[in-house]
Protein backbone atom coordinates (compact mmCIF):
# COMPACT_ATOMS: atom_id res chain seq x y z
CA UNK A 1 0.00 0.00 0.00
CA UNK A 2 1.13 3.47 -0.64
CA UNK A 3 -0.10 7.16 0.28
CA UNK A 4 -0.33 10.13 -1.25
CA UNK A 5 -1.16 13.25 0.31
CA UNK A 6 -1.89 16.53 -1.62
CA UNK A 7 -2.60 19.97 0.45
CA UNK A 8 -5.94 21.62 -1.02
CA UNK A 9 -7.39 25.43 0.13
CA UNK A 10 -8.97 26.00 3.59
CA UNK A 11 -7.35 22.89 5.13
CA UNK A 12 -8.18 20.55 3.26
CA UNK A 13 -6.27 17.82 1.98
CA UNK A 14 -6.85 14.91 -0.86
CA UNK A 15 -5.12 11.78 0.19
CA UNK A 16 -4.68 9.13 -2.32
CA UNK A 17 -4.47 5.61 -1.04
CA UNK A 18 -2.81 2.54 -3.49
CA UNK A 19 -3.89 -1.35 -2.37
CA UNK A 20 -1.83 -3.68 -4.20
CA UNK A 21 -3.46 -6.04 -7.15
CA UNK A 22 -2.98 -9.21 -4.77
CA UNK A 23 -4.99 -7.29 -2.22
CA UNK A 24 -7.53 -6.37 -4.16
CA UNK A 25 -8.20 -9.87 -6.00
CA UNK A 26 -8.25 -11.92 -2.51
CA UNK A 27 -10.72 -9.22 -1.35
CA UNK A 28 -12.64 -10.08 -4.26
CA UNK A 29 -12.26 -13.94 -3.61
CA UNK A 30 -13.86 -13.10 0.04
CA UNK A 31 -16.58 -10.95 -1.64
CA UNK A 32 -17.15 -14.24 -3.32
CA UNK A 33 -17.09 -16.70 -1.01
CA UNK A 34 -19.56 -14.46 1.10
CA UNK A 35 -21.98 -14.16 -1.47
CA UNK A 36 -21.94 -17.05 -3.19
CA UNK A 37 -24.55 -19.03 -1.05
CA UNK A 38 -27.19 -16.38 -2.74
CA UNK A 39 -26.43 -17.06 -6.19
CA UNK A 40 -27.82 -19.90 -8.27
CA UNK A 41 -27.23 -20.72 -12.07
CA UNK A 42 -28.51 -22.84 -14.07
CA UNK A 43 -26.94 -26.78 -13.61
CA UNK A 44 -25.06 -25.95 -10.39
CA UNK A 45 -26.46 -25.96 -6.80
CA UNK A 46 -26.99 -22.79 -5.11
CA UNK A 47 -23.74 -21.95 -3.51
CA UNK A 48 -21.98 -24.47 -5.67
CA UNK A 49 -21.28 -22.00 -9.06
CA UNK A 50 -18.19 -21.08 -9.46
CA UNK A 51 -16.68 -17.64 -9.43
CA UNK A 52 -15.36 -17.69 -13.33
CA UNK A 53 -19.08 -18.92 -14.35
CA UNK A 54 -21.21 -16.36 -11.87
CA UNK A 55 -18.39 -13.19 -13.25
CA UNK A 56 -18.88 -14.44 -17.11
CA UNK A 57 -22.78 -14.47 -16.24
CA UNK A 58 -23.16 -11.27 -14.21
CA UNK A 59 -19.73 -9.58 -15.25
CA UNK A 60 -16.52 -9.52 -13.14
CA UNK A 61 -18.04 -6.28 -11.66
CA UNK A 62 -20.32 -8.36 -9.51
CA UNK A 63 -17.74 -8.47 -6.42
CA UNK A 64 -15.83 -5.17 -6.88
CA UNK A 65 -18.25 -3.20 -4.38
CA UNK A 66 -18.18 -5.81 -1.51
CA UNK A 67 -14.31 -5.80 -1.95
CA UNK A 68 -13.96 -1.77 -2.37
CA UNK A 69 -16.03 -1.90 1.43
CA UNK A 70 -14.00 -4.21 2.96
CA UNK A 71 -10.75 -3.19 1.50
CA UNK A 72 -11.04 1.02 2.13
CA UNK A 73 -11.93 1.17 6.05
CA UNK A 74 -8.70 -1.17 6.99
CA UNK A 75 -6.52 0.55 4.08
CA UNK A 76 -7.33 3.85 5.56
CA UNK A 77 -6.80 3.45 8.82
CA UNK A 78 -3.64 1.27 8.43
CA UNK A 79 -2.11 4.07 6.18
CA UNK A 80 -2.62 6.98 8.57
CA UNK A 81 -1.18 5.45 11.54
CA UNK A 82 1.63 7.22 12.83
CA UNK A 83 0.90 10.01 10.17
CA UNK A 84 1.45 13.27 11.49
CA UNK A 85 -2.21 14.31 9.97
CA UNK A 86 -4.09 15.75 12.25
CA UNK A 87 -7.67 15.18 10.31
CA UNK A 88 -10.42 16.43 11.89
CA UNK A 89 -13.55 14.95 9.72
CA UNK A 90 -14.91 11.93 8.05
CA UNK A 91 -13.32 11.43 4.74
CA UNK A 92 -14.81 11.98 1.78
CA UNK A 93 -14.28 8.70 -0.16
CA UNK A 94 -14.03 8.34 -4.10
CA UNK A 95 -12.93 5.46 -5.86
CA UNK A 96 -10.60 6.00 -9.09
CA UNK A 97 -9.18 2.40 -9.94
CA UNK A 98 -11.03 -0.50 -9.13
CA UNK A 99 -10.54 -3.51 -11.10
CA UNK A 100 -9.22 -6.95 -11.08
CA UNK A 101 -5.34 -7.28 -11.78
CA UNK A 102 -4.73 -3.89 -11.52
CA UNK A 103 -3.95 -1.83 -8.16
CA UNK A 104 -6.84 -0.72 -6.13
CA UNK A 105 -7.41 2.86 -5.91
CA UNK A 106 -9.01 5.25 -3.90
CA UNK A 107 -9.45 9.05 -2.93
CA UNK A 108 -9.92 10.41 0.73
CA UNK A 109 -10.66 14.34 1.54
CA UNK A 110 -9.96 15.25 4.82
CA UNK A 111 -10.58 18.59 6.51
CA UNK A 112 -6.85 19.38 8.53
CA UNK A 113 -7.06 21.03 11.79
CA UNK A 114 -6.34 24.54 10.54
CA UNK A 115 -3.25 26.46 11.41
CA UNK A 116 -3.42 29.42 14.12
CA UNK A 117 -1.54 32.46 13.89
CA UNK A 118 -2.22 34.09 17.53
CA UNK A 119 -2.75 37.85 17.75
CA UNK A 120 -2.93 39.35 20.87
CA UNK A 121 -3.30 37.22 23.95
CA UNK A 122 -2.07 38.38 26.42
CA UNK A 123 -3.02 41.73 28.50
CA UNK A 124 -6.27 41.55 26.93
CA UNK A 125 -8.51 44.69 28.09
CA UNK A 126 -12.11 44.20 29.49
CA UNK A 127 -15.11 45.80 31.00
CA UNK A 128 -15.25 45.17 34.39
CA UNK A 129 -17.87 43.07 35.94
CA UNK A 130 -20.00 43.99 38.74
CA UNK A 131 -20.86 40.96 40.90
CA UNK A 132 -22.14 43.23 43.65
CA UNK A 133 -25.45 41.90 45.25
CA UNK A 134 -27.82 45.04 45.94
CA UNK A 135 -30.64 44.61 48.85
CA UNK A 136 -33.65 45.11 46.08
CA UNK A 137 -31.83 41.50 44.51
CA UNK A 138 -32.32 40.07 47.86
CA UNK A 139 -35.73 40.98 48.33
CA UNK A 140 -36.40 39.80 44.49
CA UNK A 141 -35.00 36.76 45.79
CA UNK A 142 -36.86 36.19 49.10
CA UNK A 143 -40.14 37.25 47.75
CA UNK A 144 -40.13 34.99 45.44
CA UNK A 145 -39.59 32.11 47.62
CA UNK A 146 -42.78 33.48 49.06
CA UNK A 147 -44.77 33.41 45.75
CA UNK A 148 -43.51 29.85 45.94
CA UNK A 149 -44.63 29.10 49.25
CA UNK A 150 -48.57 31.21 49.05
CA UNK A 151 -51.32 29.43 48.91
CA UNK A 152 -54.55 29.91 46.87
CA UNK A 153 -57.69 31.21 48.32
CA UNK A 154 -61.31 31.82 47.08
CA UNK A 155 -62.09 35.53 47.31
CA UNK A 156 -66.17 36.34 47.55
CA UNK A 157 -66.50 40.07 48.65
CA UNK A 158 -64.88 41.87 46.02
CA UNK A 159 -64.80 42.41 41.97
CA UNK A 160 -61.64 40.84 40.09
CA UNK A 161 -58.32 42.80 39.87
CA UNK A 162 -55.40 41.97 38.04
CA UNK A 163 -53.04 38.98 39.23
CA UNK A 164 -56.48 37.04 39.86
CA UNK A 165 -57.06 33.30 39.01
CA UNK A 166 -60.62 33.55 37.66
CA UNK A 167 -63.24 30.80 36.34
CA UNK A 168 -65.36 32.10 33.78
CA UNK A 169 -68.22 32.08 30.46
CA UNK A 170 -67.74 33.98 27.93
CA UNK A 171 -69.03 34.11 23.91
CA UNK A 172 -68.23 36.30 21.27
CA UNK A 173 -70.33 38.18 18.75
CA UNK A 174 -69.05 39.63 15.55
CA UNK A 175 -71.95 42.00 14.15
CA UNK A 176 -74.36 40.58 16.75
CA UNK A 177 -73.54 36.88 15.81
CA UNK A 178 -72.09 34.51 17.93
CA UNK A 179 -68.82 32.88 15.58
CA UNK A 180 -67.58 29.37 15.71
CA UNK A 181 -64.53 28.80 18.57
CA UNK A 182 -65.63 31.80 20.86
CA UNK A 183 -67.52 29.93 23.39
CA UNK A 184 -66.26 28.62 26.42
CA UNK A 185 -67.65 27.40 29.82
CA UNK A 186 -65.60 27.20 33.02
CA UNK A 187 -62.61 28.53 31.33
CA UNK A 188 -59.68 29.39 33.93
CA UNK A 189 -58.00 32.62 33.26
CA UNK A 190 -55.38 34.46 35.00
CA UNK A 191 -55.75 38.45 34.46
CA UNK A 192 -53.10 39.74 32.89
CA UNK A 193 -51.55 36.24 31.87
CA UNK A 194 -51.77 37.82 28.17
CA UNK A 195 -54.23 34.47 27.36
CA UNK A 196 -57.01 36.18 25.21
CA UNK A 197 -56.51 38.62 22.91
CA UNK A 198 -54.97 42.35 23.59
CA UNK A 199 -57.62 44.43 25.86
CA UNK A 200 -59.52 41.57 27.05
CA UNK A 201 -57.94 40.72 30.06
CA UNK A 202 -58.23 44.22 31.49
CA UNK A 203 -61.86 44.74 30.73
CA UNK A 204 -62.59 41.88 33.33
CA UNK A 205 -61.06 44.03 36.05
CA UNK A 206 -64.34 45.29 38.37
CA UNK A 207 -66.32 42.45 37.22
CA UNK A 208 -68.59 41.12 39.68
CA UNK A 209 -69.02 37.43 40.58
CA UNK A 210 -72.13 36.15 38.72
CA UNK A 211 -72.54 39.58 36.86
CA UNK A 212 -72.22 39.64 33.32
CA UNK A 213 -70.12 41.82 31.74
CA UNK A 214 -69.42 42.86 28.05
CA UNK A 215 -65.76 43.10 26.50
CA UNK A 216 -65.32 44.93 23.30
CA UNK A 217 -62.13 43.85 21.56
CA UNK A 218 -60.64 43.74 18.28
CA UNK A 219 -59.05 41.22 16.55
CA UNK A 220 -55.29 41.36 15.38
CA UNK A 221 -54.97 41.70 11.93
CA UNK A 222 -52.50 38.70 12.14
CA UNK A 223 -54.60 36.29 13.80
CA UNK A 224 -54.95 32.73 12.88
CA UNK A 225 -58.99 32.93 12.04
CA UNK A 226 -58.87 34.58 8.47
CA UNK A 227 -62.88 35.38 8.85
CA UNK A 228 -62.00 37.24 12.22
CA UNK A 229 -58.91 39.27 11.47
CA UNK A 230 -59.08 42.89 12.10
CA UNK A 231 -62.43 42.20 13.39
CA UNK A 232 -64.37 43.56 16.15
CA UNK A 233 -66.23 41.36 18.59
CA UNK A 234 -68.20 41.44 21.93
CA UNK A 235 -67.78 39.08 24.25
CA UNK A 236 -69.93 38.46 27.16
CA UNK A 237 -68.63 37.19 29.79
CA UNK A 238 -69.53 35.99 33.50
CA UNK A 239 -67.11 35.63 36.58
CA UNK A 240 -67.88 32.11 38.46
CA UNK A 241 -65.00 32.28 41.14
CA UNK A 242 -62.16 34.73 41.84
CA UNK A 243 -59.23 33.48 43.78
CA UNK A 244 -55.81 34.94 44.63
CA UNK A 245 -52.65 33.99 45.85
CA UNK A 246 -51.95 34.45 49.81
CA UNK A 247 -48.26 35.56 50.46
CA UNK A 248 -46.95 34.16 53.95
CA UNK A 249 -45.72 36.66 56.46
CA UNK A 250 -41.99 37.10 55.98
CA UNK A 251 -41.19 36.57 59.52
CA UNK A 252 -38.86 34.40 61.65
CA UNK A 253 -41.60 31.60 61.12
CA UNK A 254 -41.17 31.69 57.37
CA UNK A 255 -37.63 31.63 57.42
CA UNK A 256 -37.80 28.26 59.67
CA UNK A 257 -40.05 26.98 56.85
CA UNK A 258 -37.95 27.56 54.09
CA UNK A 259 -34.73 27.17 55.00
CA UNK A 260 -32.06 25.88 58.15
CA UNK A 261 -32.23 28.92 59.34
CA UNK A 262 -34.29 30.39 62.48
CA UNK A 263 -34.53 33.91 61.88
CA UNK A 264 -34.89 36.23 59.03
CA UNK A 265 -32.09 38.02 58.91
CA UNK A 266 -30.14 34.54 58.99
CA UNK A 267 -32.04 33.85 56.24
CA UNK A 268 -31.47 36.59 54.14
CA UNK A 269 -28.07 36.59 54.84
CA UNK A 270 -27.63 33.35 53.57
CA UNK A 271 -29.88 34.33 50.27
CA UNK A 272 -27.41 37.10 49.77
CA UNK A 273 -24.45 34.80 50.30
CA UNK A 274 -25.76 32.20 47.27
CA UNK A 275 -26.59 34.90 44.99
CA UNK A 276 -22.75 36.49 45.59
CA UNK A 277 -21.64 33.00 44.84
CA UNK A 278 -23.57 32.69 41.62
CA UNK A 279 -23.12 36.11 40.25
CA UNK A 280 -19.36 35.98 41.00
CA UNK A 281 -19.47 32.24 39.26
CA UNK A 282 -21.45 34.13 36.15
CA UNK A 283 -18.98 37.60 36.13
CA UNK A 284 -16.11 34.52 36.24
CA UNK A 285 -17.60 32.83 33.20
CA UNK A 286 -18.34 36.44 31.41
CA UNK A 287 -14.78 37.37 31.39
CA UNK A 288 -13.27 34.00 30.48
CA UNK A 289 -15.90 34.62 27.47
CA UNK A 290 -15.01 37.96 27.25
CA UNK A 291 -11.39 37.32 26.68
CA UNK A 292 -11.53 34.41 24.53
CA UNK A 293 -13.37 36.16 22.21
CA UNK A 294 -11.04 39.01 22.14
CA UNK A 295 -8.11 36.51 21.31
CA UNK A 296 -10.15 35.03 18.96
CA UNK A 297 -11.17 38.28 16.85
CA UNK A 298 -7.66 38.88 17.11
CA UNK A 299 -6.24 35.68 15.46
CA UNK A 300 -6.23 34.51 12.17
CA UNK A 301 -7.52 30.49 10.95
CA UNK A 302 -9.23 29.24 8.00
CA UNK A 303 -12.00 26.76 9.34
CA UNK A 304 -12.52 23.98 7.22
CA UNK A 305 -16.22 23.27 6.04
CA UNK A 306 -16.45 19.33 7.11
CA UNK A 307 -14.62 20.26 10.49
CA UNK A 308 -17.26 22.24 11.37
CA UNK A 309 -20.09 20.17 10.14
CA UNK A 310 -18.40 17.17 12.78
CA UNK A 311 -18.89 19.65 15.21
CA UNK A 312 -22.39 20.43 14.28
CA UNK A 313 -23.57 16.65 14.31
CA UNK A 314 -21.88 16.07 17.54
CA UNK A 315 -24.13 19.08 18.88
CA UNK A 316 -27.12 17.55 17.97
CA UNK A 317 -25.78 14.20 19.31
CA UNK A 318 -25.42 15.40 22.44
CA UNK A 319 -28.99 16.95 22.11
CA UNK A 320 -31.00 14.69 21.40
CA UNK A 321 -29.74 12.71 24.12
CA UNK A 322 -30.49 14.92 26.73
CA UNK A 323 -34.06 15.28 25.29
CA UNK A 324 -34.37 11.99 25.61
CA UNK A 325 -33.35 11.90 28.86
CA UNK A 326 -36.23 14.29 29.39
CA UNK A 327 -38.40 11.75 27.78
CA UNK A 328 -38.83 13.75 24.34
CA UNK A 329 -38.23 12.30 20.98
CA UNK A 330 -36.29 14.77 18.88
CA UNK A 331 -39.37 14.63 16.39
CA UNK A 332 -41.56 15.56 19.07
CA UNK A 333 -39.27 18.64 19.87
CA UNK A 334 -39.53 19.70 15.78
CA UNK A 335 -43.31 19.26 15.74
CA UNK A 336 -43.44 21.79 19.45
CA UNK A 337 -40.88 24.36 18.14
CA UNK A 338 -41.78 24.10 13.92
CA UNK A 339 -37.99 23.46 13.28
CA UNK A 340 -36.60 21.05 10.55
CA UNK A 341 -33.45 19.29 10.92
CA UNK A 342 -32.08 21.34 8.51
CA UNK A 343 -33.10 24.93 10.01
CA UNK A 344 -32.23 23.03 13.55
CA UNK A 345 -28.46 22.00 11.96
CA UNK A 346 -28.29 25.50 10.12
CA UNK A 347 -28.77 27.05 13.82
CA UNK A 348 -25.88 25.26 15.45
CA UNK A 349 -23.50 26.75 13.15
CA UNK A 350 -22.53 29.68 14.90
CA UNK A 351 -21.85 27.84 17.99
CA UNK A 352 -20.19 25.14 16.41
CA UNK A 353 -17.69 27.76 14.69
CA UNK A 354 -17.46 29.14 18.09
CA UNK A 355 -16.09 25.99 19.98
CA UNK A 356 -13.70 25.38 17.52
CA UNK A 357 -12.59 28.25 17.37
CA UNK A 358 -12.10 29.06 21.22
CA UNK A 359 -9.89 25.83 21.42
CA UNK A 360 -7.69 25.91 18.46
CA UNK A 361 -7.24 29.63 19.83
CA UNK A 362 -6.63 27.84 23.58
CA UNK A 363 -4.53 25.21 21.69
CA UNK A 364 -2.09 27.63 20.73
CA UNK A 365 -1.90 29.57 23.63
CA UNK A 366 -0.75 26.16 25.21
CA UNK A 367 1.95 26.18 22.47
CA UNK A 368 2.99 29.61 22.85
CA UNK A 369 3.46 29.50 26.39
CA UNK A 370 4.74 25.93 26.80
CA UNK A 371 2.45 24.84 29.03
CA UNK A 372 2.79 21.55 30.69
CA UNK A 373 0.77 18.99 32.65
CA UNK A 374 2.36 17.81 35.87
CA UNK A 375 1.70 14.33 36.96
CA UNK A 376 0.42 15.69 40.19
CA UNK A 377 -1.91 17.76 38.37
CA UNK A 378 -2.76 14.38 36.26
CA UNK A 379 -3.47 12.50 38.94
CA UNK A 380 -5.42 15.14 40.69
CA UNK A 381 -7.94 15.10 37.69
CA UNK A 382 -8.20 11.37 38.36
CA UNK A 383 -8.98 11.86 41.79
CA UNK A 384 -11.91 14.09 40.77
CA UNK A 385 -12.98 11.76 38.38
CA UNK A 386 -13.03 8.83 40.89
CA UNK A 387 -14.96 10.96 43.40
CA UNK A 388 -17.11 11.68 40.65
CA UNK A 389 -18.37 8.31 39.44
CA UNK A 390 -17.72 6.99 43.13
CA UNK A 391 -15.24 5.01 41.66
CA UNK A 392 -12.37 3.69 42.85
CA UNK A 393 -8.70 5.91 41.92
CA UNK A 394 -7.40 2.80 40.99
CA UNK A 395 -10.68 1.69 38.93
CA UNK A 396 -10.14 4.60 37.23
CA UNK A 397 -6.65 4.10 36.27
CA UNK A 398 -7.31 0.94 34.66
CA UNK A 399 -9.76 2.32 32.31
CA UNK A 400 -7.60 5.31 31.08
CA UNK A 401 -5.70 4.07 28.35
CA UNK A 402 -3.03 6.03 26.01
CA UNK A 403 -5.60 7.64 24.17
CA UNK A 404 -7.81 8.83 27.33
CA UNK A 405 -4.66 9.67 29.02
CA UNK A 406 -3.68 11.93 26.07
CA UNK A 407 -7.11 13.36 26.04
CA UNK A 408 -7.36 14.50 29.34
CA UNK A 409 -4.29 15.99 29.72
CA UNK A 410 -4.82 17.96 26.75
CA UNK A 411 -8.11 19.42 28.52
CA UNK A 412 -5.89 20.36 32.04
CA UNK A 413 -3.72 22.17 29.60
CA UNK A 414 -6.22 23.91 27.89
CA UNK A 415 -8.20 24.89 31.11
CA UNK A 416 -4.25 26.01 32.59
CA UNK A 417 -4.37 28.36 28.96
CA UNK A 418 -7.55 30.19 29.99
CA UNK A 419 -6.61 30.86 33.74
CA UNK A 420 -3.18 32.27 31.87
CA UNK A 421 -5.19 34.78 29.56
CA UNK A 422 -7.76 35.40 32.03
CA UNK A 423 -5.58 36.26 34.89
CA UNK A 424 -3.19 38.29 32.49
CA UNK A 425 -6.18 40.40 31.23
CA UNK A 426 -7.06 44.09 32.28
CA UNK A 427 -10.21 45.70 33.18
CA UNK A 428 -11.12 48.81 31.52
Amino acid sequence: MSLQVEKLEKSMAKLTIEVSAEELDKAIDGAYQKNKGKISLPGFRKGKAPKAMIEKMYGKEMFYEDAANALIPEAYSKELEGNDLDIVSQPKIDVTQLEAGKPFIFTAEVALKPEVSLGKYKAIKIDKIDATVTDEEVEDAVNKERENNARTVTVEDRAVKDGDMTTIDFEGFVDGVAFEGGKGENYPLTIGSGSFIPGFEEQLVGAEIDKEVEVNVTFPEDYQAEDLKGKAAVFKCTVHEIKEKELPELNDEFAGEVSEFETLVEYKADVKKKLTEKKEADAKNAKEDAVITAIIEDAKMDLPEPMVATQQRQMVEDFVQRIQQQGLSIEQYFQFTGLTPEKFMEQTKPQAERRIKSRLVLEAVVAAEKIEVSDDEFNAELEKMAEQYKMEIDKIKEMVGEYETKQIKEDIAIQKAVEFVVSSAKEK
